[in-house]
């Protein structure tokens, strides 16, 4: 039996897993991150991460075939450099040579969305196929994109970018500077924004007793609110899912793709958000009559993905 460690590297905390070659997870730790501009202090705590779930097994790095990490950012997968990672502080950050020397193996690093594709593909609810297009709706949308099975980075790493595609000209402003990106409509905290700015509307809604205060509202508040019978919550939950709906149908359109998987904690309204969003994709994509059709579907594996995905880099450079 080999044995793989997979890394998911997060602002605050730094989460470390022994993958086999089934895709289990056989043994999970954690460690704060500390990000304080210490890159090779954040090494030595990636390394410590690595080490403390070996130990759970009785393994030593000698027992271990290669390492994966999973980072936010920009990532130069085949030099091991992390270009631009703003929330941890990495710029052109060689992070692949400073653990391959703590760790004494091979290490492979991966944009953090692209390596959550990447693990659902594997072992996720886009297990056998080799074209998907993975979104996970939180503070952001992240993307992520497997064409032929491999990872699209695009000519200089930045590919993938799914959330910042504009789908509302002059519309909200969206953080990375531009304006009606799906990012400012589809990800969580552009449903809670809808949610806060429909109570400000209406005092009378009914979502003022499921959320006493704006800072009560979360992305289920509205959805809540829907299930109610609050006219005001349904009128939310229908434009956000309409906004979704025209961002998600432009990738069906881009890519093609065989499974499109939705993450995040807004999936947890299964059938409720996903039925819709079916019905919009299949009377708006761009098809012919009698193709095969995009299978909509919500992530499988949840955080055990970037970890699984991460552990298994090593098979993405093999390949290439």
């Amino acid at each position: 039996m080999k044995y793989y460690v997979g890394i998911d590297l997060g602002g605050t905390f730094i989460k470390a897993g022994v993958v086999d070659e089934e895709y289990h997870i056989l043994a999970k730790s954690s460690v704060p991150s500390q990000v304080d501009g210490d890159d090779e202090g954040l090494a030595d705590r990636i390394a410590q991460a690595a080490t403390m779930a070996m130990d759970q097994l009785g393994l030593t790095i000698a027992d271990i075939s290669s390492v994966g990490v999973g980072t936010p950012g920009a990532v130069d997968a085949k030099n091991g450099v992390v270009v631009y990672a703003n929330n941890l502080g990495f710029r052109n950050t060689p992070l692949g040579q400073y653990l391959e020397d703590r760790l004494h193996t091979s290490v492979y690093l991966e944009n953090d969305a692209n390596v959550a594709a990447y693990g659902e593909t594997l072992a996720g609810a886009a297990a056998g196929y080799q074209d998907v297009v993975v979104i996970t709706l939180g503070t952001g949308v992240g993307g992520g994109i497997i064409i032929d099975g491999k990872i699209y980075r695009g000519f200089n790493q930045f590919g993938g970018e799914l959330g910042h595609m504009v789908i509302q000209y002059g519309g909200r402003q969206c953080t990375c500077g531009r304006k009606g990106c799906i990012e400012a409509y589809a990800s969580a905290t552009g449903l809670i924004n809808m949610t806060k700015e429909a109570m400000e509307a209406h005092p009378e809604s009914g979502l003022w007793k499921i959320a006493p205060t704006l800072d009560q509202v979360d992305g289920k508040t509205a959805y809540d609110g829907m299930r109610a019978g609050d006219p005001v919550a349904i009128q939310v939950v229908d434009t956000y899912q309409n906004y979704l709906g025209a961002g998600l149908t432009n990738f069906v359109n881009i890519f093609q793709p065989e499974v499109l998987l939705i993450g995040g904690g807004i999936c947890k309204e299964g059938e409720t958000l996903l039925a819709p969003l079916r019905e919009y994709i299949a009377r708006e994509a761009y098809s012919i009559e009698g193709q095969p059709t995009c299978q909509l579907r919500v992530c499988k594996l949840g955080n055990d993905a970037g970890t699984i995905g991460a552990a298994m880099l090593w098979k993405l450079h093999e390949e290439e």
